[in-house]
Protein backbone atom coordinates (compact mmCIF):
# COMPACT_ATOMS: atom_id res chain seq x y z
CA UNK A 1 0.00 0.00 0.00
CA UNK A 2 1.41 3.24 -0.64
CA UNK A 3 0.96 6.84 0.39
CA UNK A 4 0.47 10.39 -0.31
CA UNK A 5 3.69 11.97 -0.06
CA UNK A 6 3.71 15.57 -1.26
CA UNK A 7 1.09 17.65 -3.32
CA UNK A 8 1.45 20.57 -5.46
CA UNK A 9 -0.75 22.52 -8.10
CA UNK A 10 -0.76 25.75 -10.41
CA UNK A 11 -2.86 27.84 -11.82
CA UNK A 12 -1.08 28.34 -15.11
CA UNK A 13 1.07 26.42 -17.19
CA UNK A 14 4.65 26.96 -17.06
CA UNK A 15 4.40 28.58 -13.52
CA UNK A 16 6.26 26.92 -10.63
CA UNK A 17 4.14 24.54 -8.72
CA UNK A 18 3.19 25.22 -5.04
CA UNK A 19 3.40 22.56 -2.49
CA UNK A 20 0.50 22.63 -0.52
CA UNK A 21 -1.16 20.29 2.61
CA UNK A 22 -4.43 18.80 0.64
CA UNK A 23 -6.46 19.59 -2.36
CA UNK A 24 -10.03 19.30 -3.48
CA UNK A 25 -10.58 17.11 -6.58
CA UNK A 26 -13.99 17.28 -8.69
CA UNK A 27 -15.05 14.22 -10.42
CA UNK A 28 -14.50 14.56 -14.34
CA UNK A 29 -13.17 17.37 -13.78
CA UNK A 30 -9.75 18.08 -12.05
CA UNK A 31 -8.02 19.34 -9.57
CA UNK A 32 -9.73 22.41 -8.09
CA UNK A 33 -7.27 25.69 -8.48
CA UNK A 34 -5.10 23.53 -10.98
CA UNK A 35 -4.10 24.50 -14.72
CA UNK A 36 -5.39 21.72 -15.78
CA UNK A 37 -9.01 21.71 -14.33
CA UNK A 38 -11.82 22.18 -16.52
CA UNK A 39 -15.92 21.75 -16.80
CA UNK A 40 -15.41 19.05 -19.15
CA UNK A 41 -12.16 17.82 -18.61
CA UNK A 42 -10.38 14.72 -20.98
CA UNK A 43 -9.71 12.20 -18.43
CA UNK A 44 -5.82 12.39 -19.52
CA UNK A 45 -5.50 16.08 -17.94
CA UNK A 46 -7.78 15.44 -14.74
CA UNK A 47 -4.69 14.41 -12.00
CA UNK A 48 -1.05 12.97 -12.54
CA UNK A 49 0.94 11.24 -9.79
CA UNK A 50 4.40 9.97 -9.92
CA UNK A 51 6.23 8.22 -7.64
CA UNK A 52 9.33 9.83 -5.13
CA UNK A 53 11.32 6.97 -5.47
CA UNK A 54 11.83 7.46 -9.34
CA UNK A 55 12.60 11.30 -8.39
CA UNK A 56 15.04 9.82 -5.91
CA UNK A 57 17.02 7.49 -8.60
CA UNK A 58 17.01 10.25 -10.81
CA UNK A 59 18.60 12.50 -8.09
CA UNK A 60 21.38 10.11 -6.61
CA UNK A 61 22.40 8.58 -10.43
CA UNK A 62 22.41 12.10 -11.78
CA UNK A 63 24.20 13.69 -8.44
CA UNK A 64 21.10 16.60 -8.54
CA UNK A 65 19.08 17.52 -6.26
CA UNK A 66 15.80 18.40 -7.56
CA UNK A 67 12.93 19.10 -5.55
CA UNK A 68 9.58 16.64 -5.52
CA UNK A 69 7.18 19.62 -7.25
CA UNK A 70 9.67 20.45 -10.11
CA UNK A 71 8.75 17.26 -11.79
CA UNK A 72 5.57 18.96 -12.30
CA UNK A 73 2.74 16.06 -10.88
CA UNK A 74 -0.34 16.80 -8.59
CA UNK A 75 0.94 13.73 -6.14
CA UNK A 76 3.98 12.51 -5.29
CA UNK A 77 3.60 8.91 -4.04
CA UNK A 78 5.94 6.33 -2.02
CA UNK A 79 5.71 3.32 -1.79
CA UNK A 80 3.50 2.12 -5.17
CA UNK A 81 4.60 1.31 -8.26
CA UNK A 82 2.09 3.34 -10.56
CA UNK A 83 3.34 1.65 -14.18
CA UNK A 84 0.68 -1.51 -13.34
CA UNK A 85 -1.98 0.83 -12.38
CA UNK A 86 -3.28 1.38 -16.24
CA UNK A 87 -7.27 0.52 -16.20
CA UNK A 88 -7.01 0.09 -12.15
CA UNK A 89 -9.35 1.72 -9.84
CA UNK A 90 -7.46 3.41 -6.45
CA UNK A 91 -8.72 4.67 -3.79
CA UNK A 92 -6.33 7.93 -2.41
CA UNK A 93 -7.49 8.92 0.58
CA UNK A 94 -11.64 8.96 0.37
CA UNK A 95 -11.25 9.67 -3.74
CA UNK A 96 -11.32 7.56 -6.14
CA UNK A 97 -9.94 7.41 -9.09
CA UNK A 98 -8.80 5.32 -12.58
CA UNK A 99 -5.39 4.59 -13.77
CA UNK A 100 -5.81 6.16 -18.06
CA UNK A 101 -2.17 5.93 -19.10
CA UNK A 102 1.54 6.70 -18.18
CA UNK A 103 2.70 9.95 -18.06
CA UNK A 104 5.32 10.32 -20.07
CA UNK A 105 7.79 13.49 -19.84
CA UNK A 106 7.70 15.82 -22.13
CA UNK A 107 10.18 18.47 -23.52
CA UNK A 108 9.03 21.15 -21.49
CA UNK A 109 10.06 19.33 -18.55
CA UNK A 110 13.49 19.25 -20.13
CA UNK A 111 13.65 22.81 -20.70
CA UNK A 112 12.16 23.56 -17.04
CA UNK A 113 14.92 21.47 -15.23
CA UNK A 114 17.45 21.48 -17.76
CA UNK A 115 17.88 18.03 -17.71
CA UNK A 116 18.42 16.77 -21.50
CA UNK A 117 18.45 13.43 -19.31
CA UNK A 118 15.19 13.76 -18.54
CA UNK A 119 13.00 12.11 -21.29
CA UNK A 120 15.29 8.71 -21.31
CA UNK A 121 15.34 8.39 -17.84
CA UNK A 122 11.47 9.08 -16.92
CA UNK A 123 10.16 7.27 -20.39
CA UNK A 124 8.61 4.68 -18.12
CA UNK A 125 9.17 6.34 -15.01
CA UNK A 126 7.11 9.76 -15.67
CA UNK A 127 4.16 9.01 -13.26
CA UNK A 128 0.76 7.58 -14.11
CA UNK A 129 -2.34 9.73 -15.34
CA UNK A 130 -5.92 9.47 -13.31
CA UNK A 131 -9.52 10.11 -14.28
CA UNK A 132 -11.16 11.52 -10.90
CA UNK A 133 -14.26 9.96 -10.06
CA UNK A 134 -15.70 10.91 -7.16
CA UNK A 135 -15.48 14.42 -5.77
CA UNK A 136 -13.18 14.26 -2.65
CA UNK A 137 -10.22 16.07 -0.77
CA UNK A 138 -6.73 14.30 -0.82
CA UNK A 139 -3.99 15.06 1.80
CA UNK A 140 -0.11 14.47 2.64
CA UNK A 141 0.07 11.13 4.12
CA UNK A 142 -3.60 9.66 2.55
CA UNK A 143 -2.91 5.78 1.92
CA UNK A 144 -3.05 4.66 -1.87
CA UNK A 145 -4.93 1.59 -2.00
CA UNK A 146 -5.56 -0.71 -5.40
CA UNK A 147 -9.51 -1.37 -5.48
CA UNK A 148 -9.56 -3.96 -8.30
Amino acid sequence: MGKVFKLGITKDNNKEIEEVGSIEVLANKGVVGDRHFDEYNDPYNQLTLIEAENIDYYNTKYGLGISYKDFRRNIVTKGIQLNDLIGKKLKIGDAEVEGVDLCRPCRHLTEVLNQPNVLKEFLRRGGLRCQILNSSKISINDEIKILD
